[in-house]
């Protein structure tokens, strides 16, 4: 049987499945014009809490890419340039955004940051291609100093 023929699944649904941007707009007209009867809340709820995690996601990313960049200008120093400074720059930029936009990130950037960093670090070994170990094992215990426009990491002293 084919669904779209079904009468018990009602045609909102259908045009969240085959084509989510009418869906959208759709739902947004319903909202606006107090539709609540018209509405497919499942679908809704479900696009509201993917927002979220979706979110969340994108700020853990910048989280990392800041680190990742963040490390390697401290241990490649002699291969600093432009584009690491402004991914940083960038990165800093979009995390302190965020964080005045959505202050409840904070408490979550407190809970990812130790395995961000990780990530980060692993990320690091990887691109620069120097011994895991030689990257600090403990995440920096300064979040606020990180997101520092002014904050640019010494270089590393040479391994011995």
């Amino acid at each position: 049987m084919n669904p779209a023929n079904s009468p018990a699944v009602p045609e909102r649904a259908i045009a969240y499945d085959t084509d989510y941007l009418q869906w959208l707009e759709q739902t947004v007209a319903q909202l606006a014009a107090g539709d609540r009867e018209g509405i497919d809340w499942a679908h809704l709820i479900e696009e509201l809490a993917d927002m979220g995690k979706r979110e969340r996601r994108r700020f853990e990313s910048n989280l990392i890419v800041l680190l990742l960049h963040l490390l390697k200008w401290q241990y490649q120093a002699e291969r600093r340039s432009g584009s690491w400074a402004g991914s940083i720059a960038e990165h800093r930029r979009r995390l302190r955004r965020a964080l005045e936009d959505s202050p409840s990130l904070r408490p979550y950037l407190d809970e990812i940051f130790a395995a961000s960093y990780q990530e980060a670090r692993q990320q690091a070994a990887l691109e620069t291609e120097l011994p895991l170990a030689r990257f600090p094992e403990a995440a920096p215990d300064a979040i606020a100093v990180l997101l520092d426009p002014e904050f640019w990491p010494q270089p590393a002293p040479p391994e011995s």
